[in-house]
């Protein structure tokens, strides 16, 4: 017969609660890069990676995603999709309570 604790039962319930979500590990370390990318300025080369676009001509197909385009999506997933995010990212500490609520943020 099944042994019903209610401690085991509630010891396990929070052991798979509070354990950290990998894609929400992954969107709030790929803000925190986006943003340490686009602060770094236009000079840079990693900036010019980040928001240029690609010359020459285009494969067949739908278009790759780029990681502006990743950024965005993590952007609208906290209801935040239409701001200046990379004038945003020169203000490092409102930045940080952007990414964090990324990493709380729970999708249903």
């Amino acid at each position: 017969m099944y042994n019903f604790n209610l401690f085991n039962f509630s010891y396990v319930l929070n052991d798979l609660y509070s354990s950290l979500n990998i894609v929400r590990v992954i969107k709030s370390q790929r803000m925190r890069w986006a943003g340490h990318e686009a602060r770094m300025g236009e000079e840079r080369g990693v900036y010019t990676v980040l928001v240029g676009k690609p010359e020459g001509r285009s494969p067949l197909g739908r278009p790759r995603r780029r990681w502006v385009d990743n950024i965005r999506v993590d952007l609208q997933e906290v209801r935040c999709g239409y701001i200046d995010w990379i004038g945003l990212t020169q203000d490092r500490d409102r930045w940080r309570t952007l990414v964090s609520a990324v990493m709380k943020f729970r999708v249903p």
